[in-house]
């Protein structure tokens, strides 16, 4: 009965892992990245290596010492919690194995490209914003860095100076003037 549970338990583990795995958000392909964006992907990486792995096996060693694992939550949540960050690990080692890192110097600017500023004018309200594009993991709305595979990034992407972007939102279609692209 106790082996029944515990099987039960982790395939209720496994149940609520997988769902969460499909919300994770790995570019097919080449994944474009700033060397910052690199150097951070690869420092969290290496800290959920050391630190994080250890800190898991820890908190289920103290979870295991406590008694019968059939009827321990606090085993299953550390065992869940170690699910986690394993597949945290796994995505970042698939985006660091697609990445290319991006030089300024490889920016073309005769369009709109990763890494490249664009200057665009809402058709509807004249209002005007520059957003950088950049990939998924380097995507930061507040810091007006809007990732390549994003609506707005996709509409963008390859236009010239004077194109018109369509760009499909939720509350329907919008048109973008590009007014400008830099570094």
């Amino acid at each position: 009965m106790g082996l029944f549970s515990y099987r039960f338990c982790f395939l209720k583990s496994i149940t609520l892992i997988i769902p969460k795995a499909q919300k994770i958000n790995v570019m097919s392909g080449i994944n474009y990245l700033t060397r910052e964006g690199f150097e951070r992907l690869n420092s969290e990486l290496e800290d959920m290596k050391s630190r994080g792995r250890s800190e898991a096996a820890k908190a289920i060693a103290e979870a295991r010492e406590k008694g019968d694992l059939s009827e321990n939550a606090e085993y299953d949540a550390a065992k869940e919690a170690q699910g986690m960050l394993e597949l945290r690990i796994n995505d970042l080692e698939k985006q660091l194995a697609n990445a290319r890192v991006m030089e300024i110097s490889d920016v073309d600017i005769s369009k709109v490209t990763v890494l490249s500023k664009v200057t665009i004018k809402n058709k509807a309200n004249n209002a005007t914003i520059t957003y950088q594009i950049v990939s998924e993991s380097e995507s930061d709305l507040k810091a007006k860095r809007i990732s390549i595979s994003s609506p707005m990034g996709k509409g963008l992407l390859g236009k010239k100076i004077g194109d018109v972007a369509h760009v499909e939102t939720p509350n329907g279609k919008l048109e973008f003037v590009i007014e400008n692209i830099s570094i």
